[in-house]
């Protein structure tokens, strides 16, 4: 008999029939505990074939507790004795928010192999300090530097930083401390032994370059731009991050293009690549980076958009699903602190708001995180064409009420723009929300025209507004979406009023939810095409059904 499935890295299957070795069992169960938790089948061949516990195993009340007496710290398992035509043993390993060894030191984790299958292996010392930051649980860049001292920080790299502050209008008060205490406000040293020991924060910020070298050899940062298959720029530096980050932005506005588009009075600027959206996504891939593993931070520009990634996966409870939504907390908090005090970071810890914001007011495809990996995040911004009547509507919408709209309101009308006609439904499940949030923004949207409604209850859909339509050209596609609208319409007010008899102004606008003149012009449309009879005058008038 075969069970069924294959291994992966969340099942894994050990023999018993020779009595499978205790260290074979914690090891497994360790490798579980450090990745992402799993279940271990003791009686099961590799291939899947049921073999069946050894008589040792078969009383498996004791095996929980033999688990967290050989675990540090003590993993909590549960264990279940499954009888097939043999019985088996299945051990639910969860993941831990802590690194967990055996009682004897040994640490493991899984990992698939090159051929697809998965395998335990052991954890280095580099990875575990990768594996406590993306939980939360270590701040690399708050140690101190190993062998180094309060030299090893270049004056010419902070004033470099007191120009940014001034620049970015960061922490103002920050300009009135002497070179020791502003280094001891954005913990780029900590004291030793009496000593100002410079941290990693510190030598990434304002370390002079052979010092970063030898002691940091993986803050490396690269930046190439194609054209086609030529390359116009292919250039890699170990440079401090307000250095590298000035060298990369200088490569950057060179390459980003822009044309111009008269709204109004005013004349828009429309690049390549919002300056904005983009300094946030080269700020983020420094300060979420993993410092302990080898790579660097590269930027790519070519044809087809813009790709920035850096070593270290999403930190734990962070997806590419639920950036917009998920609490902003850092894998190096106290270097995001820094960037965020001399204005180089967004202060409110809501960067990645910003660079969505950067595609959706051009209306162009938005940003896209699907090639990360556990290993690496990687983010492409496409190019991509513009639609300029978008760019319109939400330029006039900002003139008109002196604030920018909220990032959902964007993405929903995103949204709209890409379906034309939508539910509430298509809505939240395209922006990867709660329906009971879409339909406030959508209904918010509605009252302030730009959006339009129609149908009722779960028929209930929306589009964009005339306005939209109005500067795109395209008053077609927008008559024939209202035109089906309607018919709609006026097949529910004769339904309804085939069912009672009669139908009045208030029964129709709480039948489609539509305004007492929209309701009065339907009922009027009705009785002239001959379908309905008006009996009595004003609000409280009945209309009768027709004999077909």
């Amino acid at each position: 008999m075969n069970i069924g499935f294959l291994e992966d890295m969340t099942h894994e299957f050990k023999s018993d029939k020779t009595k499978l070795q205790d260290n074979e069992i914690i090891d497994a169960v360790v490798a579980f505990a450090n990745s992402d938790g799993g279940e271990l089948y003791i009686g099961v061949e590799d291939d899947g074939e049921i073999t069946g516990l050894h008589a040792a195993h078969m009383d498996i009340t004791q095996l929980a507790a033999f688990i967290a007496n050989k675990t540090v710290p003590p993993i909590a398992v549960r264990v279940e004795r499954i009888d097939l035509d043999l019985p088996i043993a299945r051990i639910e390993v969860p993941k831990k928010t802590a690194i967990v060894s055996s009682s004897t030191g040994k640490i493991q984790r899984r990992r698939i192999k090159a051929d697809g299958s998965p395998e335990n292996i052991p954890m280095y010392p580099y990875e575990i300090a990768t594996r406590l930051s993306s939980l939360s649980l270590f701040d690399y860049s708050a140690q101190p530097v190993p062998d180094s001292d309060y030299s090893d920080l270049d004056s010419v790299e902070r004033e470099r930083l007191r120009n940014i502050i001034r620049a970015y209008r960061g922490e103002a008060s920050l300009l009135e401390l002497n070179d020791e205490e502003l280094d001891k406000a954005l913990q780029f040293v900590i004291q030793q032994d009496g000593k100002l020991i410079p941290t990693f924060c510190g030598l990434l910020m304002i370390g002079k370059r052979e010092s970063l070298r030898r002691s940091m050899p993986t803050a490396e940062s690269a930046i190439q731009v194609l054209s086609g298959t030529d390359v116009r720029v292919n250039e890699s530096f170990y440079l401090p991050i307000i250095a590298a980050f000035e060298k990369i932005t200088e490569y950057f506005s060179a390459w980003n293009r822009e044309e111009e588009l008269e709204v109004g009075l005013f004349r828009i600027s429309i690049p390549d690549y919002d300056q904005r959206a983009f300094r946030e996504a080269l700020v983020n891939a420094f300060s979420h980076r993993d410092y302990a593993a080898l790579g660097r931070v590269r930027i790519q520009i070519n044809d087809d958009g813009l790709t920035i990634a850096n070593p270290g996966g999403f930190i734990e409870g962070i997806t590419a699903d639920n950036l917009i939504d998920a609490e902003p907390h850092g894998r190096n908090p106290v270097l995001a602190d820094a960037l965020k005090r001399i204005g180089l970071a967004e202060r409110t810890g809501r960067g990645i708001d910003r660079i969505f914001e950067g595609s959706l007011l051009y209306g162009r495809l938005l940003p896209n995180y699907s090639q990360s990996s556990t290993t690496n995040v990687k983010l492409f911004i496409p190019k991509g064409p513009t639609d300029k009547a978008f760019i319109q509507m939400i330029s006039h919408e900002h003139q008109r009420t002196g604030r920018s709209l909220p990032i959902y309101s964007l993405l929903v009308m995103n949204s709209l723009r890409k379906f034309h006609k939508a539910s509430v439904q298509d809505v939240a499940e395209d922006v990867n929300t709660d329906e009971a949030r879409t339909r406030a923004t959508l209904e918010l949207l509605t009252e302030s025209g730009l959006v339009e409604a129609g149908g009722t209850g779960r028929g209930r859909y929306y589009m964009l507004g005339h306005k939209y339509y109005q500067k795109k050209n395209d008053m077609v596609s927008y008559t024939r979406q209202k035109d089906i609208d309607v018919i709609r319409h006026d097949e529910l007010i004769l339904q309804l009023a085939k069912q009672q008899g009669y139908v009045k102004r208030a029964d129709v606008i709480d039948l489609l939810h539509i305004t007492p003149s929209q309701a009065y012009r339907a009922l009027l449309r009705l009785a002239d095409n001959k379908r309905l009879t008006p009996v009595g005058k004003g609000a409280g008038a009945k209309y009768i059904p027709m004999d077909d």
